[in-house]
This record gives C-alpha cells, sequence and structure tokens, in this order.
C-alpha cells in the first residue's frame, strides 16, 4: 500500500515538522492546509481512544487517509500521572493549557524529594483510511525524570526525559537520533512499514 500524502490531525507545528521526518516521502498535511479548521476534545479514556477519535473525525470531514497521535508522560511514582492529561497537567478543567515550561515545572514540583523517577512516553497512532479501515501501533520508550530541563531541541517534557541509555535528555538528541528512538519515532516506524511497503528493524527495547 504506498501513500504519498497524509493529513495529521494536529494544529501542532512541531508535531507535523517531526511527522515529515517520520514519513519520508509523504506529504504532510493539516487541517489548515485544506481550508478544515479542527478541535477535537480529548475526553477518551486512553491513548488510543483519543487518537482513533481524532482521525476518524477529520476523516469524516476531509473523506482522505488521517493519521492521528496521542502522546504523554507516565510516571510511575506519580501512579501513571500525566498520562493521558498530559497536554492539559496542571491547568484547572476548562482553562487554557499551561505552556511547557510551566507544566514541567509544575511536574518537578509534584515530584519534589522522590526517588524513584522512572517515567515512559507513550505514543499511539492511528491511521484512518476509510470508515471500515484503519491501522493503529502503540509503543513506548523508557526513562528517567531529571531533575532540571536540559536541551531544547524537542518539544513538551523533552528536557526533563532522561534516556540512560544515551546519557542525554530527549530535548538534548539530534532529530536523526530522537526519530530512531522515540515513543513516536517506534510507532511511526510501525505505520510506516505497513504504509510503505518497508520492513521495520528497529530492535524492540
Amino acid at each position: 500500500m504506498m501513500m504519498t500524502e497524509l493529513l495529521l490531525a494536529s494544529n501542532n507545528e512541531h508535531k507535523s515538522r517531526e511527522f515529515a521526518r517520520l514519513f519520508p516521502g509523504v506529504a504532510i498535511r493539516v487541517p489548515r492546509d485544506i481550508g478544515i479548521d479542527f478541535d477535537f476534545p480529548e475526553h477518551g479514556e486512553s491513548f488510543f481512544a483519543n487518537a482513533q477519535g481524532k482521525a476518524a473525525a477529520l476523516y469524516r470531514l476531509a473523506r482522505r487517509p488521517v493519521i492521528a497521535d496521542d502522546s504523554g508522560l507516565c510516571v510511575a511514582s506519580l501512579g501513571g500521572e500525566p498520562g493521558i492529561f498530559s497536554a492539559r497537567y496542571g491547568s484547572a478543567p476548562g482553562s487554557a493549557p499551561l505552556e511547557a515550561p510551566r507544566r514541567n515545572e509544575y511536574l518537578l514540583e509534584r515530584m519534589s524529594g522522590m526517588q524513584g523517577r522512572d517515567a515512559y512516553f507513550v505514543c499511539c497512532l492511528v491511521l484512518v483510511l476509510s470508515e471500515t479501515r484503519f491501522l493503529a501501533a502503540q509503543e513506548t520508550v523508557p526513562g528517567v525524570i531529571a531533575q532540571a530541563p536540559r536541551g531544547t531541541n524537542g518539544f513538551g517534557y523533552d528536557p526533563l526525559f532522561f534516556l540512560p541509555q544515551a546519557g542525554k535528555t530527549m530535548a538534548e538528541l539530534p532529530d536523526v537520533d530522537k526519530d530512531r528512538i522515540s515513543h513516536r519515532g517506534r510507532a511511526a516506524g510501525r505505520i510506516r512499514a505497513l504504509i510503505c511497503g518497508e520492513t521495520d528493524d528497529r530492535e524492540d527495547r
């Protein structure tokens, strides 16, 4: 199944640039590129529910292949927080989400004095091809929450997510390394293998 264009169910510029890297040879469009004002409330109870809901909703509007993701950070010592609420973590119900630096500060405040700092990133990708057909992949990458932000690459919680095997936070990695290691890179590899006829030889970690 070859594909030359995908509509991304997101208005996030950081994410659209990342998807363009993760799907080489596939033109990534966003809703505004085709004149659609798209905003989907993420009220699902799982990463999959949010990703599938977004992709299906935009497909109904655009009638073309749509890919959506829902990603988040899960911290063991916080009982899995922020999880599916990662983008809204620390903000009051009904209020605007905090900017990423303030959200990171809030996470560090919540973890003050905690010894256990194990965490993992999750990414669920759903590609909707028609009303009755979709592909899904969910991947994770383990890490540790750093004591303070480090690095300027990436976005979201990347400056706090330390990768022991790399000796760096996600935000300190060049794009080529991040795309190979990250939860979104791993999930994209699974989807790419299906739509581009590639073999995803990424090692399980």
